[in-house]
């Protein structure tokens, strides 16, 4: 999901997680391992299944009738389990686990897989944001909180064991709201877990222009639908990555929303229906554009 990233001493830190961001999950630098063949390579990327059951059969179905080769799980969500079970279903669908240390929503929460006191609120919920923001309600923000780190990384092995035990084809990690790489104490636990694990690869290699998003959530299905034509109609060669959250417009995720964000059902819907459109489908046959994983970019 996309969200924002605090004297001398933190300018520091700052300027070592925007770096490693790049190098970790997605970059706009031309570098040396970007292929001169003159194609255009597009990784379209689906963020948050597992959180819904709306999530699950959008993201399933961008897959199935659409143009998204990649996901990325949430373990420990409600709708995991039937997450796990669609994704077994579909090998070719690549899967990073969608490290989670938040829970947004109003109505509606998730808690760690592990005991860790220091990364939940008084409910025992995780935070709803990964930093206080002065337009929210005090108490929060999880980097604020000031985590304990052994807990922090216990927690993530968690979500990836779990993972890994489900799911058999996960290629790399990715973090929910960022909070995972909030810090560049968090963003070398995050490299080191995803080593670790097998779960890596490094952006910055393959030359990753990062696409940001489809038009606005407010906008209709065929507003999602023509932004989305305009971006693939404006591609220059290059690897490039796009990343949104499909769902579907259903109760279930009219129920869900929080502050500032209170259209996820026809957000989610509207990107569903661009990756699925068959005049996006279209326009990438004709102009060559090849659809890629991260798990290509591993085999590269």
């Amino acid at each position: 999901m996309k969200r924002h990233r605090a004297s001398a001493y933190l300018l520091g830190g700052l300027f070592l997680v925007s770096f490693l961001t790049a190098v970790f999950f997605s970059s706009d630098s031309e570098t040396k391992g970007e292929k001169p063949d003159g194609k255009i390579r597009l990784i379209v990327r689906g963020d948050d299944m597992g959180c819904s059951h709306a999530a699950n059969v959008g993201c399933i179905k961008s897959y199935k009738e659409g143009i998204m080769r990649t996901v990325e799980v949430m373990a420990p969500c409600p709708w995991f389990e039937e997450a796990a079970k669609m994704l077994c279903e579909k090998p070719g669908l690549d899967v990073g686990v969608h490290l989670t240390l938040t829970s947004e929503w109003d109505n509606y929460k998730w808690r760690p897989l592990t005991c860790a006191p220091s990364l939940v609120n008084e409910d025992g919920y995780f935070y709803p944001q990964t930093k206080q923001y002065d337009h929210w309600p005090a108490g929060t923000g999880f980097l604020d909180a000031k985590p304990n780190l052994e807990e922090v990384e216990k927690e993530l092995r968690a979500q990836i064991e779990l993972a890994k035990k489900k799911i058999p084809q996960l290629s790399h990690l990715s973090a929910h709201m960022k909070a995972a790489i909030g810090t560049s104490e968090l963003m070398e636990l995050t490299i080191k877990l995803a080593k670790e694990y097998d779960l890596y690869i490094n952006f910055l290699e393959h030359g990753a222009k990062l696409i940001y998003g489809i038009g606005k959530g407010t906008d209709s299905s065929e507003q999602r639908e023509a932004a989305l034509i305009e971006i693939l109609k404006n591609l220059k060669p290059g690897l490039w990555l796009l990343i949104e959250h499909p769902g579907m417009d259903t109760p279930e995720l009219r129920a869900i929303g929080h502050l500032g964000y209170e259209h996820v059902a026809n957000d989610r819907d509207g990107v569903t229906k661009a990756f699925t459109s068959k005049k996006v489908k279209e326009i990438i046959e004709r102009k060559g554009i090849e659809l890629i994983s991260y798990r290509d970019l591993k085999k590269d």
